[in-house]
């Protein structure tokens, strides 16, 4: 799904679903060891399975890993999403990311399928020229139930010969 629907600021709210991904165990694990959350309820299965709620007491991904997966799943087509969402904008190069909002609403278990539908906004520019987009993931599973949602916002300097700070 890539279409585009008008906005209330005018700009076009571009829509997007990235492709599917299968979450093994090795994926969380290698996640949680990267990252080093060497908590009980990401390292010890005897742990989990003695404390967590019933239906949770497998090994499960931690919230920050959905979000990077969602981002990671976005990642083969950001590039047509900004420059579509961007097309009149007088933006300049990219300046990076300026925040994110994560909300959880389900477990991600190994052997999910998951994808990312999204859309992406323009906000108003700023008084010093610079350009932001709000890009909003809903990191879904095979049975499309909500596991997440966040909003990135990324930063657009001012275009050549804009204001600057």
């Amino acid at each position: 799904m890539n279409d585009i629907s008008p906005d209330n600021d005018s700009s076009p709210v571009i829509h997007f679903r990235s492709h599917r991904r299968t979450i093994t165990e090795t994926d969380i694990v290698t996640f949680v060891n990267v990252v080093g959350l060497h908590e009980p309820f990401f390292i010890d299965m005897d742990y989990i399975r003695d404390n967590m709620a019933e239906g949770h007491r497998t090994r499960f991904a931690p919230g920050p890993m959905i979000m990077s997966v969602g981002m990671g799943l976005v990642a083969t087509q950001i590039q047509d999403v900004f420059k579509r969402a961007l097309e009149g904008a007088g933006a300049g190069p990219f300046g990076g990311m300026t925040g994110v909002q994560l909300r959880l609403h389900a477990a991600l278990f190994p052997g999910d399928t998951i994808y990312v539908d999204g859309e992406c906004r323009r906000k108003p520019k700023t008084s010093r020229g610079y350009t932001l987009l709000d890009i909003r993931h809903l990191v879904k599973n095979q049975r499309d139930e909500l596991l997440a949602e966040f909003t990135e916002t990324v930063l657009f300097m001012p275009a050549e010969g804009g204001a600057h700070p």
